[in-house]
């Protein structure tokens, strides 16, 4: 939409979770010497070189989470855990009579994230009747990885309460609990990210409680604005946050309304701030200093 307003030409490529598949695709985006690119890594260390010819050679590169990046996005990972490890707490406490059987399916491999996983543990330890019966990280960050984990979870705790983690694991570790027979609407699923399908899930009403919403198309149509100001050589912001909030029936309409209309949310400065927080900046002129550490707006 942002490419769109500005009157550029816009492409995806998806690497199917394989590294050398993106490294191959970014590659190729650099020799074509395209004018902007926006990244999710799937392995960052193997990644980075090919980034940083991409950015000397003066492209907008904008990573999402690890660097390196012309201009990084990121979200204060431990407050994202905590809004949502708090919601489940308050749950456990309010509606569970402070005991619950809670899964937490994690990504404490990827170091940028690991922050997330922290934040929840650290909800949970006030409640003694919390007990988290599995902490693990799913095979692959997809449902398919999640229903998997969930099916081997089940085998040994056949009733869970609480279920945590990315969206798009707790939704395959939903669509497990019910091909088992074990789902209850007292239950508690609870992720990150503000899926589509985790906002369908909430709406109807079920076990699923809560998404953290990062509002996905708030910080993609800045993206895409930032990348046509790089190119129009205005300086940009050298970091950005996405700040959480808990999705829940009360208030899914509102942020419905805003992911369907992100340019109005951008061009609205009270609205954007809700959403995203800017830091510092950077241009073509400047671009030897792009971001080449883990930034966090969290880190003293």
């Amino acid at each position: 939409m942002a490419a769109k307003d500005r009157g550029l030409a816009f492409s995806i490529s998806v690497a199917q979770s394989q590294g050398k598949r993106m490294i191959e695709q970014v590659e190729s985006f650099r020799s074509m010497r395209v004018g902007a690119l926006v990244v999710a890594p799937v392995d960052p260390a193997s990644l980075a070189p090919v980034l940083r010819k991409t950015i000397w050679q003066g492209t907008y590169v904008g990573a999402v989470v690890p660097p390196p990046a012309t201009s990084l996005l990121n979200a204060p990972q431990y407050l994202t855990g905590k809004t949502l490890g708090d919601a489940a707490a308050n749950y456990i406490r309010d509606k569970l009579g402070g005991k619950a059987n809670v899964v937490l399916l994690t990504h404490d491999s990827l170091q940028f994230l690991s922050p997330r996983f922290v934040a929840m543990r650290d909800s949970l330890r006030d409640i003694p009747g919390a007990a988290i019966v599995a902490d693990i990280s799913p095979t692959t960050v997809n449902k398919e990885g999640g229903f998997a984990m969930m099916q081997t979870i089940l085998l040994a705790h056949p009733e869970i309460d609480v279920v945590l983690g990315a969206d798009t694991v707790v939704l395959g570790a939903l669509d497990a609990v019910r091909a088992a027979g074990k789902v209850r609407p007292a239950q508690f699923f609870g992720g990150i990210d503000g899926e589509t399908e985790a906002v369908a899930e909430i709406k109807n009403g079920g076990p699923y409680k809560v998404s953290v919403s990062l509002a996905s198309s708030v910080f993609g149509y800045a993206m895409g604005q930032h990348a046509a100001d790089w190119l129009d050589g205005k300086s940009i912001p050298q970091a950005m946050d996405i700040l959480p909030s808990a999705l829940t029936n009360s208030n899914i309409a509102r942020y419905e309304s805003d992911l369907e209309n992100p340019g109005e949310v951008y061009r609205d400065p009270v609205r954007r701030d809700t959403y995203l927080k800017m830091y510092g900046n950077i241009c073509y002129d400047s671009r030897d200093q792009y971001v080449n550490f883990p930034w966090s707006s969290e880190r003293k």
